[in-house]
């Protein structure tokens, strides 16, 4: 169940981000941002409908490794648990502004007393801080990875190398974070931070699928 959870919630993720947002979304061009939302509004929407499942499904997975892991140190499955909910709740809070940047172009009567490109401005600032609040919640998802890594190399019914790619995976996420904000124009981390984060995570995900009860 685990493993099923964390493989649903990857592809749903991806799937959000990549049909949902990144082919309508063009940063630092809120008119054409503004015509892609208006002409593919249901793609957005299931854009952000699927971000806030694969939230749900992220919640879960995290919920049934605490079950499996808890044996193994019951505080330090409790911590990575609870790092899981802090950054689940701030993504989810930070699609909020998916839905305002919609209701910015919605042509309600009420948004008349703003102009075209001022609506469209604005619509374009709220998906920047749904991107920045996305990146706050990689913080939490980062810091998770370590406690996890750790239960995962001291189980004994688990691959200890996945526990340590994991573990590996938490310093890069974390860097990557750092360097989103202290650094954006730099992005020579990210190109070990993506490929590491896939071999950690869906490879612990597919171990749990496939072998998890037989090796346990």
């Amino acid at each position: 169940m685990a493993g099923f959870l964390y493989l649903i919630y990857i592809v749903i993720h991806v799937f959000a981000d990549v049909i949902g947002r990144s082919s309508l979304i063009v940063f630092g061009d809120a008119a054409v941002t503004a015509q892609n939302m208006m002409a593919s509004g249901w793609q957005f929407r299931i854009g952000f409908m699927s971000d806030l499942l694969a939230a749900v499904l992220f919640l879960l997975a995290a919920w049934t490794l605490y079950t499996l892991l808890k044996p193994v140190n019951k505080n330090m499955a409790l911590l990575f648990l609870l790092l899981n909910l802090a950054g689940v709740a701030i993504q989810s809070f930070s699609d909020l502004f998916l839905i305002g940047s919609q209701l910015l172009l919605s042509g309600a009567d009420y948004l008349n007393v703003f102009q075209v490109n001022q609506l469209q401005a604005l619509a374009l600032l709220f998906l920047d801080l749904h991107k920045n609040g996305f990146m706050i919640a990689q913080l939490f998802y980062g810091a998770w990875l370590f406690p996890l890594g750790y239960l995962v190399f001291k189980s004994g019914f688990l691959p200890k190398i996945l526990g340590i790619v994991l573990m590996i995976h938490c310093a890069t996420w974390l860097l990557t974070f750092l360097q989103y904000f202290l650094l954006p124009d730099l992005s020579a981390i990210t190109y070990v931070s993506y490929p590491l984060g896939f071999i950690a995570e869906f490879g612990l995900s597919l171990w749990l699928l496939i072998k998890g009860v037989a090796s346990r």
